[in-house]
């Protein structure tokens, strides 16, 4: 395939290459040492990914701004952690929560 003298081989031989480990966190280059980054690609991951709503049961969630999470399926509107939807914190309340009404309910 020819088009304007350039062949398609030359075309993606081109093209630049993609990352192999560092992923979301090659826009840091050699800065701030690879602790740093891997530090910050599993936490830029996680904020940039799409969560299962509890409403609905889409995996629509996703970050709108600090610690708000919108469902873009049935626009319902979550506060949660600043980087995922839910912090470990949040998690052990729940938790407790829930084995209190448990214990209330049997009692």
């Amino acid at each position: 395939m020819r088009s304007r003298g350039v062949t398609l081989v030359q075309l993606k031989s081109a093209m630049g290459k993609r990352t192999k480990k560092v992923g979301i966190c090659g826009k840091y280059g050699t800065r701030y040492g690879s602790s740093l980054r891997k530090i910050v690609k599993k936490i830029e991951i996680s904020q940039h990914g799409t969560y299962t709503c509890a409403f609905c049961g889409k995996n629509t969630v996703k970050r709108t701004c600090v610690g708000i999470w919108e469902c873009k399926k049935c626009k319902k509107v979550v506060a949660g952690g600043a980087w995922s939807i839910s912090t470990p914190t949040a998690l052990t309340v729940r938790s407790s929560i829930q084995r209190l009404r448990r214990s209330k309910n049997e009692a």
